[in-house]
């Protein structure tokens, strides 16, 4: 059987960073897997009269694409492809990725193949954007961004970060960066550290703060547990890894007699599904069999929900869940809902949840790619349908915002403070 700790479930969060808004979570990687590079159907022909830096630049080109092009062929999880001819994708971006002149290029033009795939689980990371995955930081401004209604606006501020330093605060709506006004879409640049960039606001005041902050590395993830009213205990943590199981077992275990516990799971787009399968056995006393991941030649593997350790939590749960909700995240909270051991809070998850795993490439990126479908154990398929939760909350309003209110764990509260 595979080893199930390659296997990985995630996602880009949905809300924005001032920066990259790439992948944060930490998973195996594969190793390259030999010496010889597969050839993809790109075209070959490069223009005669380069220099030895160019020649150099498009044999590592057609090295990178090549092996990302065909990985996929060989290991993404469905053998058809949703029906994409891949060996023509490889004609039609080869060219590009040939002439790329630096790796901005080069992986604009891997991620439009792979964009082919509809598959949020499955794109490139550049080098920069690989070193800050496995370092759990990233050259950043410091805070993300939420869509309400027709503005960005401060949804967190992140600790440590030159944004809280210099006062942003949440509920301050974007205005613009470096100039620019922010569209509906957001294609933020990689930032490198020490870079400057001007940021608008309106504060709460509606009046305008100009900022020039200067990027330096933060951290990309956070854990946190509070104590509520009534003694309820609130976990936040934003990846499933390693550290976080440890981590929530602890909290767990140290508030065996918390009257209820929520689990916050908002800014989470997922991570390795051994550490899940440890968590949800923090809530029940018995091994279950939750879902099932299916590989490309149709062969099926039991998840199971893991004990051994466990805090055995008896007490009433509630998770936190929206649209920034992802992968395991989504996995969580659905295995919870099926076993009717926690009430699901706040808005419908995007439905990205496939099992993948990554490989290094030999310019220092890394390929994301799906290996696995998945089905729960009650026969969902959650991966473009998402998790729909018990309590169905609406987003929150500028106001809301701006009060530092949090109507969601305002929800989570009362339902778990019901006799």
């Amino acid at each position: 059987m595979t080893d199930r700790r390659h296997h990985c479930l995630l996602r880009p969060p949905r809300r924005e960073f001032s920066g990259f808004a790439g992948l944060v979570l930490i998973c195996v990687l594969l190793p390259l897997g030999g010496c010889v590079t597969p050839v993809s159907p790109a075209p070959r022909v490069a223009p005669a009269g380069l220099s030895p830096a160019q020649v150099k630049r498009e044999t590592l080109n057609l090295r990178v694409f090549d092996r990302v092009w065909d990985t996929v062929n060989r290991k993404y999880y469905d053998a058809k492809l949703h029906g994409v001819d891949w060996p023509e994708a490889a004609k039609n971006y080869g060219s590009t990725a040939l002439a790329a002149t630096d790796d901005v290029a080069l992986y604009a033009a891997i991620n439009g193949m792979l964009g082919l795939l509809a598959d949020r689980h499955t794109a490139a990371l550049l080098p920069v954007q690989a070193k800050d995955f496995r370092t759990q930081q990233r050259a950043m401004t410091g805070f993300r961004m939420l869509r309400v209604g027709s503005r960005w606006v401060v949804d967190e501020v992140l600790p440590g970060s030159p944004a809280e330093a210099a006062g942003v605060q949440r509920g301050w709506i974007v205005l613009s960066r470096d100039g620019q006004p922010l569209g509906a879409e957001l294609a933020l640049p990689v930032l490198q550290g020490g870079e400057v960039v001007r940021w608008e606001f309106l504060d709460a005041r509606s009046r305008t703060v100009a900022l020039a902050l200067t990027a330096c590395r933060v951290s990309t993830t956070r854990q946190e547990a509070r104590s509520l009213p009534g003694g309820i205990l609130l976990l936040r943590f934003d990846d499933f890894d390693w550290s976080k199981m440890h981590w929530f077992s602890h909290q767990l275990k140290a508030h065996r007699d918390a009257p209820g516990l929520i689990v916050d799971l908002r800014h989470n787009p997922g991570g390795t599904l051994i550490s899940m399968d440890f968590m949800v056995g923090d809530l029940v006393d018995h091994d279950f069999t939750y879902a099932c991941s299916i590989n490309r030649a149709g062969h099926r593997w039991k998840l199971k929900a893991l004990t051994l350790g466990s805090a055995r939590f008896r007490g009433p749960v509630a998770v936190l869940v929206d649209q920034t909700s992802g992968s395991a995240a989504e996995l969580f909270a659905a295995v919870l809902q099926e076993q009717h051991r926690a009430r699901i809070i706040g808005r419908k998850t995007d439905g990205d949840v496939l099992l993948a795993r990554f490989r290094e490439l030999a310019d220092g990126g890394m390929l994301e790619y799906s290996y696995f479908d998945l089905r729960t154990a009650g026969g969902r398929r959650l991966e473009g349908s998402g998790v729909t939760p018990d309590v169905i909350l609406p987003p929150p309003t500028l106001e809301e915002l701006q009060a530092g209110r949090d109507l969601d764990v305002e929800a989570a509260v009362r339902l778990l403070s019901q006799p």
